[in-house]
Order: C-alpha cells, then structure tokens, then sequence
C-alpha cells in the first residue's frame, strides 16, 4: 500500500522526490490552519470593532486557557495520525481500520469531557488567571459558549488527522473554507445586527465547528479508501487505544506544558491591564498565522517520517528532516517579517485605539519577528515523534521552554528594571533557541542509536524494525 494511492487525494510519501510531495501536502495543510484560524480571527475583529476593546480583551484572552484544555486531546489526534501513518506505510488495512474507528469513538468521548470540564470550571480558571476584572463575566459567558462546541472540534480534528495520514489535505481545506466561511458571516449577523457581544461571536463559533465535524464525517463515510469509515463499527479497540496513548499523551502534555507557560506568560501581560491584554491578544492572532503556516511542514513531517518508518524506509528520515527545515525556515522569515512590517496596518482590524495598536506592535517585534525559530523547534520535534520517540520530546519541551519560561517569570521579571512587558515577551525566542539545539542533539543520538542497531545486527536498513523507547 505504500507505493499507491487509494485514492486522488492521497500522496505517495515512500518513493519519489520529497521536496515537490512535502509542498503538496503543506500547501493546502497551510491554507486549512489559515482558514481555521479565521474562526477566532473574526472573532477577534468583528467584537474589536463592533463591541469595543472590554470584550475584545475578554474573547483574546481566553486563548491561552483554551490551548491549555484542549491540547491534551489534541496531542491524542497526533498519535492517531502516527498510528495511522505507520500502518498505511506498511500496508495493514485491519490495522488501519481498528484505528480510525477507535480515534473517531476517541475523539467524541474526549469533546464531551471537554465541553464539561469548560462549562463547569470557566470562571474559577479565568480567575486564577488574573483575567481584568472589568472584563472577568464576559470571559467567562465567551468560554462556556464555545466549550459547548468541543464534540464537533475534537471530531473534525481527529478525523482530519486520519486523512493527513493517508496524504489527503485537501479535503480538510475545502472543509474548512465551507466552515469558515459561515463562521465570518454569523459573526457580522449576530454581533453586529443581533448585537450578542461576545455570545454572538461564542454561538457562530460553535456552528461553524459543528458544520466542519458534520463535513468530515460525511467525507469518512462516504470515502472509499484507506480511512473509510463505518458507524457501525465504532469501536475502542484497546491495542489501539493503547498505542494512540503512547505516542499521543506525551504530545498532549507537551502542549499542556506549553500552554501552561504561555498561561503564566498571558497573566504576567494581564497584569499589565486591559490595553496591554487587548494589544496583545491582537499580536497573538497575527502571530496565529504565522505559525499555522510553519507548523504545516511539522505536520507533514511527522506524516512522511511516520509513513517512511512503517514502510522501512528509514534512509529518507534525514532528507525529510532537512527539506521540512529549509521550508520552516524560510516561510518564517518572510511570514513573520511580513507581519512585523505591516503591523500598523493588521492591527488597526483588530482595534481602533492607538494605545492597542501601539502595545500590539511592541508584541510583534520581539515575538513574531524571530518566530522562525519556533518553526524549527517543531519540526525537530515532528522527527522525533515520527520515528518513534514521544516521550524524550515531552521532556525536553518541559526543561527548554516551559520550565525555563517559569524561571523567567519568576525571577528576571520580578527584578524591578525588568519589570515591563518586554521582558514577558522576550521569554519567548530565548526558549526557542534553547529547545531547538536540544531536541538536535536527541535527534542525532536518536539516529545514531538506530544505525548502530542495524550495523550490530547487520540488516539492511529497509528491512529493521525502528527502534524507538
């Protein structure tokens, strides 16, 4: 199976040309997080413009909380997009088959202990995160409209990582065009003629989620090929489960470790009141679009890795690792230089204030010129979970990033010179550049690890069974 299509939308990642394939796939993966991002993107400026900036702070604050949230589930969505991949590689069908109907059964279980956990805990979180009081009970109205809509997220987010398994990121991007279309449109109707505020904004959010969730499952059902799927054989199988968990929960507590920092971070900008919180909010969804961009290419990194490691291909690792590379590196740059040069101009769609603007532009030049380097740092992590190593990532995120972000927190910006905002902010690239080399160095241990395996044994390399921990 991994020499051939099942189908149109599918690539075949183990043979051929990589630098033409790994653009296939990120292109349109690139156009789908874009468009995804238009959900809180329309959010953000429809209630800047329209309500004013008390109710943008209260929607652009709460991104952070629900990074923190969600991201353990969606760290399960990688693991199912791994297991998926491996097998697709290596050509077992049955076990392709367990695995989406348990990622699909996965995922709504994991949407509605979400959509609990948001209704229920909302205001005592916005608390503990030092949200500006003036803004607290609109947060809190924002979050438990759109936790409400956490099934349909998890379902369209697992079932589009099934897809990218198999090469197919083109279905999940006319998905998203459809969804985000209709979230812009409720947007302007309930905020602006039913004048909702940030509940309006909340409800378009949700039923654009619900028609993305509805759109790939009818894909599903009706695909014919390698993750076609039956409702009627919804089922956890526990191998599955088992396997999507251990490549999938060191992800998620990754990204947990991740927003938890980025919710230190959001507290200290909170603190700062609610123009800086505006101003950043703002910068922050700019910087969305950078970094959905980068993150295509660890997507499809850890896709062609994963379907490469299932087919034996393991000579293809490195040549992955560089091409994804040069690509992050260079879509950095010129997204993020972009972004910071035009940063008057973006930013006046988000609010008309000047003090907003002026906060948002000081945000971008220290974050979102250098985010380049937050790139390479996922796609480095992108190999490692490819070719096995989930955990070692996870440890390494806590010790380089988040933990050193905590460090940073608690003490350089207690000093009281360096008491200001830009020393949140510089928090940062600095975390970047040290997360970077140490992930580089695990990786070529990692890599060495596996060809002193396959010399000791002397196998060739196409026919050894991936070490991994």
């Amino acid at each position: 199976m991994s020499q051939k299509q099942g189908n149109r939308y599918e690539i075949d990642m183990c043979s051929g040309p990589l630098l033409p394939k790994i653009l296939q796939f990120s292109i349109p993966l690139m156009c789908s997080g874009m468009l995804q991002l238009l959900f809180n993107a329309a959010d953000i400026i429809v209630v800047g413009r329209f309500a004013g900036d008390n109710s943008l702070a209260a929607v652009g604050s709460n991104t952070s909380l629900i990074s923190l949230l969600t991201n353990l589930f969606i760290g399960l969505s990688i693991g199912a997009n791994i297991l998926a991949a491996r097998f697709y590689g290596a050509g077992e069908k049955e076990g392709l088959r367990q695995t989406v109907h348990t990622s699909v059964l996965l995922s709504l279980v994991s949407g509605l202990f979400l959509a609990g956990m948001g209704i229920l805990g909302s205001r005592t979180l916005l608390i503990w995160m030092q949200s500006p009081p003036e803004v607290l009970d609109l947060a809190v109205l924002y979050l438990r409209i759109y936790f409400l809509g956490m099934p349909a997220t998890m379902l369209y987010n697992f079932g589009a990582a099934l897809l990218r398994a198999a090469g197919d990121t083109r279905r999940p991007l006319y998905i998203l065009l459809a969804a985000g279309v209709m979230n812009v449109v409720l947007n302007l109707l309930f905020v602006i003629i039913c004048q909702l505020d940030v509940a309006g904004v909340a409800i378009a959010t949700v039923i654009s989620q619900t028609i993305s969730a509805l759109l790939v499952l009818r894909c599903m059902v009706r695909d014919q090929g390698v993750v076609h799927l039956d409702l009627r054989q919804l089922h956890i199988w526990s191998a599955r489960l088992k396997q999507i968990l251990q490549v999938g929960l060191p992800a998620g507590f990754q990204g947990i470790l991740f927003a938890l920092s980025n919710v230190v971070i959001q507290s200290s900008v909170n603190s700062f009141g609610n123009t800086i919180a505006a101003g950043s909010a703002a910068a922050a969804n700019i910087e969305s679009f950078v970094y959905v961009a980068m993150n295509a290419f660890y997507q499809a990194n850890i896709s062609f890795t994963s379907q490469n490691v299932g087919a034996g291909n393991y000579n293809r690792i490195r040549p992955i690792l560089v091409r994804s590379q040069s690509c992050v590196i260079l879509v950095g740059l010129i997204l993020g230089g972009l972004a910071t040069v035009s940063s008057p101009l973006l930013l006046q769609l988000y609010s008309a204030s000047p003090a907003v603007i002026a906060a948002g532009q000081n945000r971008l030049l220290i974050v979102c010129l250098p985010y380049f380097l937050c790139g390479m740092m996922d796609v480095m992590v992108g190999s490692l979970r490819g070719i096995g190593y989930s955990v070692m990532p996870m440890l390494v995120s806590l010790v380089g990033a988040c933990c050193f972000r905590l460090v940073w927190i608690g003490t350089i910006f207690q000093v009281p010179e360096f008491h200001t905002v830009q020393t949140v902010y510089w928090s940062y690239p600095v975390s970047w550049i040290l997360t970077f080399l140490a992930h580089l160095l695990c990786f070529l241990w990692a890599m060495g690890r596996l060809h002193r395996r396959l010399e000791e044994e002397a196998l060739p390399e196409n026919s050894k069974p991936l070490c991994t921990e």
